[in-house]
């Protein structure tokens, strides 16, 4: 058996499967190191979305493929959405990689290493798709205390800048049998919050005959009663019964993270993607009519083909009048295989910076001015990782604050313990960030 070490990189759902491999190998035996000088064996789960990420990902192989003349390690394998993209490219360029699989070949991890481990050079490849309708033994990588639960694959949207169809393909749900009992397992395991993730979740279930919605009551069902979080939703599919159920049911968080891309209806038509400015200012009231006291955070991208500086300064004037509680900005990515790729009136790298600086430093500062207005409230904060800065400082996060993306809560340590959640008063405001005292150490 060898000590293997992992890189995972990219997005939530690229981690569930990265935890999904990670436990393939300790079922096998295989020993998980968390230094790559230490490892026998070195494995990259990539991603292959935009520019950004594939030099991310290429970065982390070379870097990991010198590892071969400094520590242990043997071999290199790659994995995930950059070989699924860029198969024989990878294969022919970088000749350290010693094994390779894409997005559909999980279950043939420990199969590659061992052929790998024999002196060979080995990619595996399937044409069928990688079969998540089963409860996968996963080694989390998020803590002890919150998990991503992946309920779909693929996906059927055809957004102009999006190449996801063309890696994962076609959208296509988990059994909710099986959904149930993964959930389920992670609350015994003492998961305090399950974040229901898939590359767009509002259409979970209409290849099955059922709904987001029916998936959504039954998980709130499960006990002991966790906080359930929804992602990646799409701004069509926000339905009635979806925001009354969020607002209904207490353990399902009052946070809608909305994808919007843009707001100006000629960039949205352009993308493939529905709405308009009106469209979605009407979508944002309606939200928080629905769920009061709602945290949204969307996403958008600036710089893409055609967008003028009136498109632009609509975005900015968007951001200004809705206030979005948390709001990722994005340089446009010309990808090839997109259909965005050959559009006319590219945007100017140094034009789509100058935007892309200008939106977040707006957003920055309506973020703290909403921050600011947590300070003196008390929040229900679930304690999550010991500050790598001081022993004396905790890590959590209140409803308002989905993990990875949004900002912290830092708590003193006193007595607390990793896991609880408790009753926090705000004393202090970042752009990003909160600073509280406990006022109630019992768990709420």
């Amino acid at each position: 058996m060898s000590k293997i070490g992992v890189v995972s990189l990219g997005c939530a759902k690229n981690l569930v499967d990265t935890e999904i491999v990670l436990g393939y190998l300790v079922k096998a035996g295989h020993e998980i190191v968390s230094d790559p000088l230490m490892a026998e064996v070195i494995i990259v789960n990539t991603c292959g979305f935009i520019e950004d990420a594939k030099e991310e990902s290429i970065n982390a192989i070379l870097e990991m493929a010198s590892m071969k003349e400094v520590g242990l390690c043997k071999s290199l394998i790659v994995m995930g959405c950059l070989s699924q993209r860029y198969r024989e490219e990878l294969w022919e360029e970088i000749p350290e990689i010693d094994g390779l699989v894409g997005t559909n070949e999980l279950d043939l991890i420990n199969q590659l290493i061992e052929e790998v481990g024999q002196g060979e050079r080995v990619q595996k490849h399937r044409d069928g798709f990688f079969d998540y309708n089963q409860v996968h033994t996963r080694l989390f990588t998020t803590g002890s205390h919150f998990a991503y639960l992946k309920v779909a694959e693929g996906c059927n949207h055809r957004c102009a800048f999006c190449v996801i169809p063309l890696i994962r393909g076609k959208f296509r749900s988990r059994r909710p049998e099986f959904i149930i009992e993964e959930a389920q397992a992670l609350l015994e395991k003492g998961v305090q919050e399950i974040a229901v993730i898939a590359q767009d979740t509002t259409a979970y279930g209409r290849d099955l005959g059922t709904s987001v919605v029916e998936l959504l009551s039954e998980l709130a069902k499960l006990r002991p009663q966790p906080w359930i979080r929804l992602l990646y939703t799409y701004p069509t599919s926000i339905s009635d019964e979806l925001l009354e159920l969020i607002r209904e049911t207490p353990n399902l968080v009052k946070y809608v993270d909305l994808p919007l891309q843009h707001v100006s209806g000629s960039v949205l038509r352009k993308m493939k993607r529905p709405g308009d400015y009106q469209s979605t200012v009407e979508l944002i009231e309606k939200i928080r009519v629905e769920i009061p006291g709602v945290t949204i955070r969307s996403s958008f991208i600036v710089g893409f083909p055609g967008e003028t500086e009136e498109d632009f300064q609509a975005l900015l004037r968007f951001l200004e009048t809705m206030r979005l509680n948390h709001v990722g900005i994005f340089k446009y990515s010309q990808e090839e295989n997109s259909s965005a790729f050959d559009l006319e009136d590219q945007i100017p790298e140094e034009v789509k910076e100058a935007r892309y600086q200008e939106a977040m430093a707006l957003q920055q500062r309506i973020s703290l001015q909403l921050n600011q207005e947590l300070v003196g409230q008390e929040l229900e904060v679930l304690l999550e990782f010991p500050s790598e800065e001081s022993d004396l400082v905790l890590i959590g996060r209140h409803q308002g604050q989905a993990p990875d993306v949004d900002g912290v809560v830092y708590v003193g340590r006193g007595d607390l313990q990793l896991g609880q959640r408790v009753k926090v008063r705000i004393t202090e405001a970042h752009p990003y960030d909160l600073v509280g005292e406990v006022v109630d150490h019992e768990s709420a």
